[in-house]
């Protein structure tokens, strides 16, 4: 992997296996059907999904509730 495509698959929840906040605190953005998102929790690009929070819902463990919507997905770093 190089310093300028993000990882395949990452998470913004810490209890996954797909976090690594160092690459989350250099700023990822995502573009989802074109259309850039700032709601997403987790994606791959591999599957072609993204995971978005629903308003500010939580689960009974207190993480936000999240839909699983499929499509193209297209990740950056924003610096």
């Amino acid at each position: 992997m190089d310093n300028e495509t993000p990882p395949d698959r990452l998470s913004a929840d810490p209890g996954s296996p797909f976090h690594d906040a160092a690459l989350l605190g250099r700023g990822v953005g995502i573009r989802f059907k074109g259309v850039e998102k700032d709601n997403v929790e987790e994606y791959c690009v591999s599957e072609g999904w993204v995971r978005v929070t629903i308003g500010k819902t939580m689960t009974r463990r207190g993480s936000p509730m999240t839909m699983k919507l499929q499509g193209p997905v297209e990740p950056y770093f924003k610096s």
